[in-house]
């Protein structure tokens, strides 16, 4: 068993002599770093030993243990007893034999993504990459390869920012059901052990929830996710929902002064993203899961989806998005001052999907040309305009958004100010109604000179004019994708 207290020795040296010490007054001091806020579309990546029986979603873990569900019946079906086969089991057949971080990294690059972020360990306890706090890693079992550290080279190496994603903290309960019955999840256990500490599962969202996890478990967090730190030196650390349980807080406080002062030792620009309030507002970036804002925000915030609807791995029966929809929450998002964190789910053998692929690459020819209008850019006076209403809030991204010819989201820079319609018209003929000359009867959103009007991608130039109606263009280019209008004004 690691013996931890060196660890923990550093950590709060660590704290003690950097700029930012483990209270919220201090860590207010952050500010989210400038490539994050320029960067505006990144990769997220769910991969792991959930991905072997590639069936319900990335909670098979849990879900294959719990009586009576899908995953329970599936897998006495396919695998036998759960006595005789547990989730244990799945890892010498999580072999990744045809995993290649450069085709990755070439992938999310042709993507258009300024970022990625692995997981590093999901709620099963496996991870993903090399480790000394414990042996149930891919470095020693399963494919035998540090999977976060190669594929952070992969990327780093063509100019792509990398971060990793711990849900340790789920764990504490994630396979407790596993001891309602015969299975392989049984005492006696202690820390080392996989399925340790399969606690009982508890409200999730009841944040004073027991049985309170224990300063033993919790120190291994703290000490699990510091390695991660200083092993891979992520840009962006993203934590899953339970981190905000109150046992938690000290230890959040604790990795964040450490994350922070590590990055100030090492002069780099670090972020981390957290949910439901689990950090104090302006300490860290704020992340909506399968969601958006209904408005333009003040801050800088994230949204992490995936292209699948129904599970963030790979599964034999993924729902996938098409990439035109995915397009249209991007420049949604971007508009509002955020960002958008968008999760592949690779195989077990360590291909992506021909599904998955398809949709990045999709992405990224739009990128290729329409992308000045989202990367390196600021929001407007306003978001945007249009009949069409986004619904505010966390999983929310399977609501179908029926866009028109008259929605459209701003965005400036390079001296321009971009407006992007979310979907064309056959007609091929637009009004930007917050563009519209002002007059005494009205106060418009822009009254400058618009000096031309451009269409990305088209070969030639569009007609427009402008009158207190608002700014009309004609063009002859047609898409199913998202058209910018890129717009000169002085």
């Amino acid at each position: 068993m690691y013996d931890m207290t060196k660890y923990l020795e550093t950590i709060d040296k660590v704290i003690e002599q950097g700029p930012f010490k483990d209270n919220w007054e201090s860590l207010s001091k952050f500010e989210a770093p400038k490539w994050y806020r320029n960067a505006k579309f990144g990769i997220f990546i769910h991969w792991g030993v959930y991905s072997v029986p590639a069936y319900d979603s990335e909670w098979y873990s849990r879900n294959m243990y719990v009586q009576g569900s899908k995953a329970y019946e599936h897998h006495l079906k396919t695998y036998g007893k759960h006595s005789e086969f547990g989730y244990k089991d799945f890892i010498p057949m999580f072999k990744a034999e045809k995993f290649d971080p450069d085709k990755w990294a070439d992938l999310f690059a042709r993507a258009g993504a300024r970022y990625v972020v692995p997981v590093a360990e999901h709620h099963d306890g496996f991870q993903m990459y090399r480790s000394e706090i414990s042996h149930w890693n891919a470095f020693e079992m399963g494919p035998k390869r540090d999977v976060l550290g190669e594929l952070t080279l992969s990327c780093r190496e063509r100019g792509i920012e990398t971060g990793a994603s711990s849900h340790r903290v789920e764990h504490w309960f994630f396979m407790g059901h596993g001891k309602e019955f015969e299975s392989d999840v049984k005492e006696p256990m202690s820390r080392g052990d996989f399925y340790w500490p399969a606690m009982p599962e508890q409200n999730h969202q009841d944040i004073f929830s027991e049985p309170v996890p224990t300063e033993e478990y919790l120190q291994d967090w703290l000490v699990r996710t510091c390695e991660i730190v200083d092993r891979y030196q992520p840009r962006v650390l993203y934590f899953d929902w339970w981190i905000q349980h109150s046992a938690v807080k000290p230890y959040l406080k604790k990795l964040a002064a450490y994350y922070y002062n590590r990055a100030a030792e090492w002069g780099i620009e670090v972020a981390i993203n957290y949910k439901h309030d689990a950090f104090l507002f302006g300490s860290a970036v704020p992340d909506v899961e399968r969601g958006q804002f209904a408005d333009v925000k003040p801050y800088f915030w994230q949204t992490d989806t995936a292209i699948a609807l129904n599970s963030w791995c790979y599964t034999e029966n993924n729902d996938f998005r098409p990439y035109q929809d995915i397009l249209c929450d991007l420049v949604d998002i971007v508009s509002k001052n955020g960002t958008l964190l968008l999760n592949v789910g690779p195989k077990a053998d360590g291909t992506i999907s021909e599904e998955d692929t398809a949709v990045l690459e999709g992405i990224g020819r739009w990128m290729e040309i329409n992308g000045e209008a989202l990367y390196d850019t600021k929001v407007w006076r306003k978001y945007g305009e249009g009949p069409t209403q986004i619904v505010e809030g966390q999983f929310s991204d399977g609501i179908k958004k029926n866009f028109t010819a008259k929605d459209f989201r701003f965005t400036t820079g390079h001296g321009y100010l971009y407006a992007t319609v979310l979907k064309g018209c056959e007609e091929g003929e637009y009004c930007i109604e917050s563009l519209g000359i002002r007059d005494a009867s009205r106060q418009a959103h822009f009254a400058g000179i618009i000096q031309s009007v451009e269409v990305l991608g088209a070969a030639e130039a569009p007609k427009w004019s402008r009158d207190e109606e608002g700014l009309h263009i004609s063009t002859s280019f047609r898409s199913d994708e998202p058209i910018v209008f890129r717009i000169k004004i002085d």
